[in-house]
């Protein structure tokens, strides 16, 4: 197995994320490096649900078209996904649905089945499963009708339940053990997960248990050797960890020193701060002495900034977290934030917009309103993660960046790097560092107070935390002079604004530029790629795919947004005969942005804005097509379900 994709669906509700962690967790157990990616309907309960997981003994930056063996629930997931299964693959389903026709299925949309309908028409194809899984086998697919009643009453027999609707449950684990039965996996890693996943729930743990193992055992006699792939031999000495990237921010943040972290809930950024209400007690290295992470959940997200904004005048390294609909109730407080050079940290997660939009899809439609948002103008730092690991340094260097040069920064994520996960070594932590900048323990002044917003060369003023011993000054909505105190001088206002829009000077100055940009691939490339954010992964496996190919491509990832490294960037860019912006949103905010700072324009735009994340396997065709020289300027993707 060089490269195998797992694909787990069914009902929202029903354990398909459970049943994709302990499918991570035991392949990285293996010693294989894992890439999934996790979709879900905006509803609680009851519609469609997927995780798909890429497996390799190599490492894996994202997702490709293909799935090599698809474990359903439901007939909904075979409906939907049949047409992903690659030549060779397999299909795991229900045999007591294989006779369902597409109108049965209720939770499907109408305009899928009107598009589905039309599809089969074109093939010769009637709307019964089992036609489509007959075809399916005439081009080289397996299928893998499982008896998942019989099996689950059985497990209910061995496990003396009286009632069979309490083992139901576990019919996401069932799915996980015919998959590991058909791949003839390890057993004792799959133990392993298990006991990882339900750490909390024992007893639960060995339910689950008992059930993969009676489903590994009926696959593994029932289906003996048929399907193609088998799971490499491997080995692994070093400790890795397989997390999310709302994990990697929260755990970033504990590293940081976050000590106060607010929100509203609000998908996909609740993950976060559920995570670190969990763990928000900390063991240190002296046994007697704990820390914690206080975790408030507010009435609304006017509140979580205030109150984040209240924290961090204390000295308390304080984050508030949410996403587009919340940020939009929060620029009053960051506007206060920023006219009184607070230093707090906003992770921005972005998903499919406008207004409510897609609540639980992705997008990356933000990226100007996370640059300009807010009354009028005041500096900020926008960062944005290109992938996990980035996600889990920059909630510590977000931190740094607040308080060296005294203003909001905000952490821009989306919502497939959110709700992703990733098969890691352990990072390594020895050269972070918390940097907290100019901050006073007891000011010497006269009388007159202290002068929190002097005016300096680089803008940033000394600065003492509430409650400091002499360090009396005021915090105002409007305008003030050096002590804080209101003014409306049109002089004191020119000053002030200069003062703080002078940051972004400093900033430019102070901060390196292998911290504001990524390059991959070939410095002098005919062909340039610009990108931020989660793309990131496909672009670079595309890239490096095609630079085998004996193409000259480049890749200049923008990792600070704002401000916008314009010189660098004009150095990298000037001499390509061909640039190409990659992007999730409609109007290539980014190229947008390169225009406006340094007067180049993209030739090629490379766009997604279907609420699914780009692959591999997409970006690729999609660079190949511009290489070839039969490429239109701009090219929508729509890969996903």
């Amino acid at each position: 197995m060089e490269d195998f994709n797992w694909m787990i669906g069914g009902p929202q509700g029903s354990g398909v994320d459970t049943a994709a962690n302990i499918f991570g967790k035991t392949c990285g157990y293996g010693g294989l490096y894992v890439y999934g990616r996790r979709e879900y309907h905006s509803n609680i309960k009851g519609l469609h649900s997927y995780f798909h997981l890429r497996i390799s003994p190599t490492e894996v930056l994202a997702n490709v078209n293909d799935v090599d063996l698809l474990a359903a629930f439901d007939a909904e997931t075979v409906f939907r996904h049949i047409g992903e299964v690659s030549e060779g693959g397999g299909i795991i389903v229900d045999e007591n649905q294989v006779n369902t026709r597409l109108g049965d299925v209720p939770s499907l949309p109408k305009e899928f089945k009107s598009d589905f309908s039309k599809h089969l028409e074109n093939k010769g194809l009637k709307d019964g499963l089992n036609d489509l899984l007959e075809d399916a086998e005439r081009r080289g697919v397996k299928v893998f009708r499982v008896p998942y009643t019989v099996l689950l009453e059985q497990v209910s027999d061995r496990l003396g339940m009286e009632k069979l609707s309490r083992a139901t449950q576990m019919i996401n684990t069932l799915a996980v053990g015919i998959s590991f039965g058909l791949l003839n996996y390890e057993i004792t890693l799959i133990e392993r997960a298990v006991k990882a996943v339900f750490a909390e729930k024992p007893n639960i743990a060995e339910m689950n248990l008992l059930a993969i193992k009676h489903a590994y055992n009926y696959a593994n006699e029932t289906f003996e050797k048929m399907l193609k792939y088998a799971s490499p031999e491997t080995s692994v000495e070093e400790e890795r960890i397989f997390l999310s990237g709302n994990q990697a921010v929260a755990i970033g943040k504990v590293l940081g020193g976050c000590r106060i972290q607010t929100y509203y809930p609000i998908t996909p950024a609740a993950d976060e701060s559920i995570y670190l209400e969990a763990h928000e007690i900390l063991e240190t290295v002296n046994p007697d002495l704990k820390v914690g992470v206080i975790v408030i959940q507010t009435e609304d997200e006017i509140a979580a900034i205030n109150m984040a904004s209240g924290a961090a005048l204390t000295g308390a390294r304080a984050s508030t977290s949410t996403s587009g609909p919340g940020f939009s109730l929060m620029v009053e407080g960051l506007s206060w934030a920023g006219n009184n050079e607070v230093p707090i940290v906003l992770t921005y997660y972005q998903r499919g917009a406008p207004s409510t939009g897609l609540p639980t899809r992705h997008g990356q439609d933000d990226l100007r309103f996370a640059i300009h948002g807010g009354h009028g103008e005041f500096p900020r730092i926008v960062l944005a993660s290109g992938d996990i690991k980035e996600c889990f340094y920059d909630a510590v260097t977000a931190f740094n960046y607040a308080e060296i040069f005294q203003m909001p920064v905000i952490h821009l994520i989306d919502k497939a790097l959110a709700n992703s996960s990733q098969t890691y070594s352990r990072f390594d932590i020895k050269d972070v560092k918390i940097q907290r900048g100019d901050i006073l323990k007891e000011p010497m002044f006269t009388g007159e107070g202290f002068k929190r917003f002097a005016f300096t060369e680089t803008g940033i003023s000394p600065r003492v935390l509430l409650g400091t011993k002499n360090g009396v000054h005021w915090y105002t909505g409007d305008e003030h002079d050096e002590f804080g105190h209101i003014s409306e001088e049109s002089d004191l206002r020119i000053k002030m604004m200069e003062k703080r829009m002078g940051k972004l000077e400093t900033v430019d100055k102070i901060v390196s530029i292998s911290e504001r940009v990524n390059f991959f691939g070939d410095h002098e490339a005919r062909n340039m790629i610009v990108s931020w954010g989660s793309p990131k992964g496909a672009i670079i496996e595309a890239l490096n795919k095609l630079n085998h190919e004996d193409s000259s491509l480049g890749f200049l990832q923008i990792r600070m947004v704002h401000p916008l490294p314009s010189r660098q960037i004009t150095e990298v860019l000037k001499n390509a005969e061909r640039i190409i912006d990659v992007e999730m949103n409609y109007s290539s905010q980014l190229a947008g942005i390169l225009a406006e700072k340094t007067g180049i324009s993209a030739d090629f735009q490379i766009l997604k804005y279907s609420g699914r994340p780009m692959t591999t396997t997409e970006v690729y065709n999609a660079l190949k097509l511009i290489l070839s020289g039969r490429a239109p300027k701009r090219q929508v993707l729509t890969y996903g379900s």
